[in-house]
């Protein structure tokens, strides 16, 4: 049996295939094909001598988290001041400024995340050298700079989003008549001590500065249910005595008010504010 063998095409064919093997892609991609997007340029990170927490545990006394984070931060060098405030737009952030950019780099890095108080810490870079650093660092230049922060602040306020709806929205409604303008505001008036309604708590003034505790306990529990005397220590003429109910602090109010302590000045007794 004779094999037939296909005769090989013709040579400008075969160079045809190679040209069409070798010509690059097109450019247009197929519908439904997945493109990849060039990432967006990663904004360059300025190191400043000042750093930016956020995300701190709010329910954590601000005097107490601020002596926190010296603490923590002074093992990377010198800290020239802590700065965090109790106001709702700042709440739960901190400033922590230190004397060079390269100590700051450094803390940054290593401390960044770290939990504290059962909450990571996000650390940047402040935006705008503190008063501390200016004034270790451009002390020519202290009062322009607290002139410029001072204008930084006035227009955050201005310029922030829900504040200028808000005031658009009031501005709409008084031109509209449908809110009245504000009134002038009415003094607070506080009540007077005398004039308090009774509780079982009473408060004591005007008391010898030398007096204790053990004279204030004997002198009050002439009278029945006495439950408490407390005393202040920084202010050591006032105190609070407290009984179990109401008509047993009323008794004791009424046959000790103006009693002379020490002989001589006598002790106000009023109830307690509540």
């Amino acid at each position: 049996m004779s094999v037939e063998v296909a005769p090989a095409p013709p040579s400008d064919a075969m160079e045809g295939v190679l040209e069409a093997a070798s010509t690059p892609a097109a450019t247009d991609a197929a519908p439904g094909a997945t493109t990849v997007e060039e990432a967006p340029p990663v904004p360059e990170v300025i190191a400043s001598e000042t750093l930016y927490i956020q995300n701190l545990n709010e329910k954590i006394k601000i005097d107490i988290m601020k002596a926190t984070l010296r603490a923590l931060f002074k093992n990377y060098g010198t800290v020239l001041d802590v700065t965090a405030h109790r106001n709702l737009r700042m709440r739960g952030q901190a400033f922590v400024s230190f004397e060079s950019k390269e100590i700051a780099t450094k803390a940054q890095k290593e401390v960044n995340r770290f939990p504290l108080y059962a909450k990571p810490m996000q650390i940047s870079f402040a935006k705008t050298r503190s008063d501390a650093v200016v004034q270790l660092l451009e002390q020519s230049r202290v009062e322009e700079h607290l002139k410029e922060r001072k204008e930084r602040k006035k227009k955050t306020r201005l310029d922030n989003p829900v504040r200028r709806k808000f005031a658009a929205k009031r501005g709409a409604a008084q031109a509209d008549g449908t809110i009245a303008l504000p009134g002038p505001k009415r003094p607070n008036v506080q009540m007077p001590d005398e004039y308090l309604p009774p509780n079982k708590i009473l408060f004591l003034q005007n008391l010898p500065e030398n007096v204790t505790k053990d004279q204030l306990t004997a002198l009050f529990s002439q009278y029945p249910n006495l439950y408490e005397v407390r005393l202040i220590p920084t202010k050591k003429d006032i105190a609070f005595v407290e009984y179990m109910d109401e008509n047993s602090a009323s008794v004791a109010k009424d046959a000790l008010h103006n009693y002379k302590l020490d002989g001589e000045g006598k002790i106000k007794i009023t109830f307690a504010r509540k």
